[in-house]
């Protein structure tokens, strides 16, 4: 039996059997667009292998947590653009068992439990995955607290990422406040991220001034 350390990635289309009773067809038809479109070349970008489709939701393996978290938030931004289609995301770091092209575990079934806790449109990470992020992405992150999920004995806790630098504010829908943004940056230890806080303040001193990669542009 082979085993190995894997970052898995649960992803599931949000109330997918009401929108297959109220518009199979056109349901189907923007799902497999979409998977054309944005999922399977986002995963192949990041490196992951899709080792499982199951209607709705795939399950993916990706070489890193990085890798997943970005594979994650491009897939969202991506999907905003198709009306009517939205996923949950869950990713998951631990020991899988290999057999064939197909993986198990308890790495699996714990990405997919939190995938089942992540917002609509959202990314939801076991602990291990946001220590591994915290301090490599330009990211803030919300504690979900602990949860008791199905055939898993022990609490699972998990995070959402709440935003990262140089992406939009999604996909968290409840942290609305940027003051609470700010305050989430702030606490990073990443020069990356403590250098766009310290733009974002500028740029809130300034009316008028406008953010750019660079930071804040000046008011003319």
């Amino acid at each position: 039996m082979q085993r190995k350390l894997t970052v898995i990635f649960s992803a599931d289309v949000v109330g997918y059997s009401g929108l297959m009773e109220r518009d199979e067809a056109g349901t189907l038809a923007r799902l497999k667009e979409n998977r054309v479109a944005v999922f399977d070349p986002q995963v192949a970008k990041h490196g992951g292998r899709q080792f499982k489709l199951m209607g709705d939701g795939a399950l993916v393996e990706l070489g890193s947590v990085v890798a997943a978290v970005n594979c994650a938030l491009a897939i969202q931004e991506g999907t905003e653009k198709v009306e009517g289609l939205r996923y949950r995301i869950g990713i998951n770091l631990g020991e899988v068992i290999i057999e064939g092209d197909d993986i198990y575990g308890e790495g699996v079934n714990v990405a997919a439990r939190i995938q089942a806790l992540a917002p609509v449109g959202g990314v939801a990470l076991s602990r291990v995955v946001k220590d591994q992020a915290d301090g490599k992405m330009p990211c803030a992150f919300e504690d979900m607290g602990e949860h008791s999920v199905k055939n898993i004995e022990r609490p699972v806790r998990s995070s959402s990422v709440a935003i990262c630098v140089g992406r939009s504010d999604r996909p968290v829908p409840r942290l609305s406040k940027r003051m609470s943004l700010q305050k989430r940056l702030n606490r990073s230890k990443n020069s990356a991220r403590r250098g766009f806080s310290q733009s974002i303040s500028k740029c809130d001193m300034v009316p008028g001034a406008q953010m750019t990669s660079t930071g804040p542009s000046p008011v003319t």
